[in-house]
């Protein structure tokens, strides 16, 4: 479906970019909202405050799902709700079900946070299936400069937060952050994500 995301802005476009077109999994147009619905006038319109921007690619996403373990909700009065590594995880006698689960619960955070991408290779089946299935683009491990430490928030500890501006022809793959400006965003982080679009699909919005 035809769908214009606007905001106040799109991050990194020139000034008066404020809306991204998608149809289907691509974009399609990127500019000042009069100049995109004029284009296309029948699109869905998703309006959300702050930036819209590229999706944000997690690099520390092989040590958040293959070592770290995040409880089920119906686990918080034993275990709490942040997830757990080291001597905490190993104290849990994990098997491959409840890593698969663990993922499948991690890749959900890692939505709320704007990532579109992870990079790593998994090794551990149940987290394989976990992120194949999430619909979450696959990127090779990075090399050159030590990764940062594992984070859900893609932005933590990184020199340059964010790539270039979506653009035409790119994977509609969009998160949006409820922050006026880029400083805000590095301030504030990738907590403050209130959308994040995979491919054209909306799969997580703030509450």
């Amino acid at each position: 479906m035809l769908t214009i995301h606007a905001a106040d802005a799109v991050l990194g476009a020139p000034d008066g970019a404020d809306s991204v077109a998608v149809d289907g999994g691509v974009v399609v147009a990127v500019g000042p909202w009069a100049d995109v619905s004029a284009a296309f006038p029948t699109a869905r319109v998703r309006r959300w405050p702050g930036l819209v921007a590229r999706g944000l690619v997690n690099v520390t996403a092989r040590e958040l799902l293959e070592e770290t373990y995040h409880p089920d909700p119906r686990e918080a009065d034993a275990l709490g709700t942040r997830p757990l590594s080291g001597e905490a995880v190993t104290a849990l006698a994990m098997d491959d079900a409840r890593w698969g689960a663990s993922a499948r619960r991690g890749l959900q955070r890692m939505l709320r946070h704007g990532t579109t991408a992870v990079a790593g290779t998994f090794t551990r089946p149940g987290v394989r299936t976990a992120v194949t299935r999430s619909g979450l683009r696959l990127l090779p491990p990075t090399s050159g400069d030590a990764a940062p430490p594992a984070s859900l928030d893609p932005l933590a500890g990184t020199a340059r937060p964010v790539g270039p501006p979506p653009g035409a022809g790119d994977p509609a793959d969009l998160a949006v952050f409820d922050v006026r400006d880029a400083g805000e965003l590095a301030a504030r982080g990738a907590g403050s994500c209130v959308a994040t679009v995979l491919g054209g699909r909306l799969l997580f919005r703030a509450s």
